[in-house]
């Protein structure tokens, strides 16, 4: 079960930190100087407006209520990066002693993490890295791996030949997407036999941009083997519009988060062939852990790039839960 690999995961870190003198990450009150009083804990969101920061921000929360002594503030900048500073100097006013940032689509937030750096409180990224070291410590997807484990299995699965068309998120600097498909092509390239069609608008990240985008690639193109999107939202959106065009026998799709419904996809047989793990629910509780363990004394790695296992029908059942929160 996935929640299951999660949390030995989520485990496996807070037990790294606490051979560093931190907490044992166990939700009990064993950490030292982070069990001596309340702990008030900020949760700066760039965007609460897709399924995987919405359950990022909900894991963050419901890990928090494992802790007797934590407290969670967490607010919701809707994409305005503007909004963020400000929302991060609020929760810096209300005194947090530690604050996590879930930075979506950003790339840096300077004067943010100025602000944070100021008042010496720890800070944690949680999916997407900043550019610059201000912050205290990031967990996150190795993204590279994704593209590289669904290139590897896409072009296996097309024997060297075939039409791939891919699906980018954007906007285009957007450093996630670009590694995701970076990796991709990167052994896609080595199969000559396989053409790229890169589609000219970004999916947003969303089904329904993974839709739109997907409806002019199947009027464009005569014929598809495969399609990749740079997250499962994206490609559940395509698989409906390749669905709606009569062409699912055609194709398959190949994406990454392991989002429950693209899990669900792949376990019923579908065409959606395989996603990379890089869940949302597992990533935002190792957060947490982490600034617990910080809060209690430990020294953490700066940068903690978690794996991402390749999700097919051979494996799901290991990855699959429908309650998931993601």
């Amino acid at each position: 079960m996935k929640k299951i690999a999660g949390c030995a995961l989520v485990s496996a870190l807070a037990l790294s930190l606490a051979a560093c003198g931190g907490s044992d990450g166990s939700g009990g009150d064993s950490g030292g100087g982070a069990a001596k009083k309340t702990l008030t804990i900020g949760i700066a969101n760039y965007s609460l407006q897709a399924p995987y920061f919405i359950a990022m921000a909900k894991a963050i929360e419901t890990e928090a209520k494992t802790y007797s002594n934590v407290k969670v503030i967490s607010t919701d900048a809707q994409g305005d990066a503007a909004k963020l500073t400000t929302n991060v100097n609020d929760l810096l006013t209300q005194k947090v002693d530690g604050i996590i940032i879930s930075g979506g689509p950003l790339n840096a937030a300077p004067a943010a993490m100025n602000a944070i750096e100021q008042k010496k409180v720890p800070s944690i990224l949680v999916d997407r890295k900043f550019a610059g070291g201000q912050y205290t410590s990031w967990i996150g997807p190795n993204n590279t791996q994704i593209g590289q484990g669904d290139g590897q299995y896409i072009a296996d699965r097309l024997k060297g030949n075939g039409t791939l068309a891919v699906i980018t998120g954007g906007p285009a600097d957007n450093t996630i997407g670009l590694d995701r498909t970076n990796g991709l092509l990167g052994v896609v390239k080595q199969s000559p036999g396989i053409t790229v069609v890169t589609a000219p608008d970004f999916g947003g990240w969303s089904s329904d941009g993974g839709l739109k985008v997907m409806e002019n690639l199947l009027a464009k193109n005569k014929h598809i083997d495969a399609v990749f999107c740079e997250n499962d939202a994206m490609c559940l959106g395509a698989q409906k519009a390749i669905s709606d065009a009569g062409r699912t026998s055609e194709m398959f799709l190949v994406a990454a988060d392991g989002q429950k419904e693209a899990l669900a996809a792949i376990k019923s047989g579908s065409n959606y062939a395989a996603t990379a793990v890089n869940n949302a629910d597992t990533i935002g509780r190792a957060g947490l852990d982490r600034m617990m363990a910080v809060l209690a004394g430990a020294e953490p790695s700066k940068d903690t790039p978690l794996e991402a296992p390749l999700v097919t029908g051979d494996n799901v059942d290991r990855y699959s839960n429908p309650d998931s929160i993601f």
